[in-house]
């Protein structure tokens, strides 16, 4: 066992230590912080759980101590993949920098812009952040990397199942050449290897452990149910709460919306019990964690998100309702208990649908759990439950007096109570011309159409295909009135609005005629310049306009 007092660390950084009550260094800490305090890179490999944030932070600590920060120029990076992993950072440094003059700000999203910034611009010598809001802060213009001399990266192979890479590639490349790098990883994926090879200088590779291997103070417990029912598995969990002796446990589920419908049915059967996911607000997620941190919460039902990094130490349960999908998630999962020595418990309930990820789980960890048979449960006798969506836990009913409601209210009627849909029913619906013709008519009806005495389209027969006008019409029909014969003038004063103009009487010796004479029974007229003026006139018949209507003259005999 190794002293912290044996590793080369300052007189105020062992104070600090010994305040909190560790004396003796893990491995990982034993063997990193001496390599970390000459200035070398360092390649960490170790699981979860084995004190990798003090590995880095005690020598980073004591490395800053001389110095001092610039405004909006950090000279030292942490990044971490989650807001609760780079939060616990933070924490740490809060607690071993006790007695040092260094300054430290965290940027996590779900916080203040402003907040932060005023930070930066006062100077800070360790920045603590997540990828994205760094590079948010970087592009506002708010923050230089040119001053970094120490940059840790924890958790790196979390980055990668987030899809980071590309941020971090981005960062390493902002910072400058010349500077110590800290990475830390659990498993060694070849993207992380290549990332290692491309920005690390001859780092000195630390492995605690075998990668992805479980701690020997965990017990690992699997059990078995006959049936994929959600609901079966959920009273699955409750058996296992009641029965073995919780101080406090989290709840591991694959799915955002699972987390949510798990922690409603434990608070609907009284137990103590909050969600915690990347859906959440941050303000939320914080007040969570640390109710369950400082014991007013039992358990905690979470996403993969607090699977890594979180540094819980009396956690006493780990129990995961679903099999992870990929089977490093599992020894992240249970590392949470048995951590700096203490034992703890660990269950993963396995469903008939879960055998190929409980193959990838027991090949990865090299060992087969204790089975627990849960005995007292008629299996059968639990009926299935509408599960959970996608889109944030919503159940959607499936039966019942909710069935067929649509949005804003409206009832459809049921699938069997509509009418079915006919190839033929464009035959049976009234023709779109007639329709489009009604609206037509009813926007011409103001018109002069209607006013010359035709009646309306409605009262008109419909015409039938194939069968004669006569045959179509009503058997009585009532009789028209005659048409009351309209003037040129007449129509166009209608549709100008002006009363039509009065014509004058008629000439002594002449008689208006209504009918227009017959070519024989007209005059003989002399075909001279003035008799062609007057047959334009004449040639308007009975619609001769008033103002142009002249007396015609006696007709001229041959023997004048």
């Amino acid at each position: 066992m190794t002293e912290f007092s044996d590793l080369g660390l300052s007189p105020a950084t062992l104070k600090a230590v010994a305040e909190t009550g560790y004396t003796t260094a893990t491995p990982i800490q034993a063997e990193a912080i001496p390599v970390a305090l000459q200035g070398l890179d360092v390649l960490g490999i170790a699981q979860t759980g084995t004190g990798k944030t003090a590995a880095f932070t005690l020598p980073m600590i004591d490395r800053l101590a001389a110095g001092r920060s610039k405004a909006r120029m950090p000279r030292a990076l942490v990044i971490a993949p989650t807001r609760e992993l780079a939060d616990q950072v933070s924490m740490s440094f809060e607690k071993y920098g006790k007695g040092q003059k260094l300054s430290w700000a965290l940027l996590i999203g779900g916080v203040s812009f402003k907040d932060q910034e005023m930070k930066l611009d006062r100077g800070v010598d360790v920045l603590i952040a997540t990828p994205g809001r760094l590079l948010d802060h970087f592009e506002r213009g708010k923050l230089l990397m040119t001053g970094v001399q120490i940059m840790v990266v924890d958790e790196a192979d979390r980055m990668l199942d987030m899809g980071f890479i590309p941020d971090l590639e981005r960062i390493f490349k902002l910072t400058p050449a010349k500077k110590q790098t800290l990475f830390f990883s659990a498993t060694m994926p070849p993207e992380i290897t290549r990332l290692t090879k491309q920005f690390l200088r001859d780092p000195v590779r630390i492995e605690a452990s075998r990668p992805a291997t479980t701690a020997d103070t965990i017990t690992q417990n699997l059990v078995r149910i006959p049936t994929s029912d959600p609901k079966a598995k959920r009273t699955a969990l409750r058996e296992l709460i009641a029965r073995a002796d919780v101080k406090n446990g989290i709840v591991f589920c694959n799915r955002k919306a699972e987390v949510d419908v798990v922690a409603k049915s434990l608070k609907k059967h009284g137990l103590d019990a909050a969600p915690i996911h990347g859906d959440l607000d941050q303000q939320t997620r914080m007040k969570t964690l640390e109710s369950f941190r400082n014991g007013s919460l039992r358990l905690l039902c979470a996403s993969d998100v607090a699977a890594r990094g979180l540094d819980i130490p009396d956690v006493s349960h780990v129990f995961n309702y679903d099999v992870p999908h990929h089977a490093d998630d599992y020894v992240h999962r249970i590392g949470r208990t048995g951590r700096a020595g203490k034992s703890g418990q660990a269950f993963m309930i396995v469903t008939p649908a879960d055998s190929r990820n409980l193959d990838k789980v027991l090949k990865l960890i090299g060992k087969v759990p204790e089975e627990i048979v849960i005995e007292g449960i008629d299996w059968g006798s639990i009926k299935d439950e509408p599960r959970a969506g996608r889109s944030g836990g919503r159940d959607r009913d499936r039966g019942g007096p909710g069935r067929g409601r649509e949005r804003g209210g409206r009832d459809r009627a049921p699938r069997e109570e509509r009418p079915e849909r006919v190839e033929s029913i464009q035959a049976e619906a009234p023709p779109a011309p007639a329709a489009s013709s009604e609206r037509t008519e009813e926007a011409r009806a103001p018109r002069a159409r209607r006013d010359r005495g035709r009646a309306p389209r409605e009262a008109r027969p419909e015409r039938v295909e194939g069968v004669p006008a006569e045959a179509a019409e009503p058997a009585e029909r009532p009789e028209r009135a005659p048409r009351p014969e309209r003037s040129a003038g007449t129509e166009r004063a209608e549709r100008s609005g002006r009363p039509e103009r009065s014509a004058p009487p008629p000439a002594r010796g002449a008689e208006r005629s209504d009918r227009r004479p017959d070519r024989s029974e007209r005059p003989e007229r002399r075909r001279d310049r003035d008799d062609d003026d007057r047959d334009r006139v004449v040639g308007f018949g009975s619609d001769t306009p008033a103002f142009l209507m002249r007396a015609a003259p006696p007709p001229r005999s041959d023997e004048e």
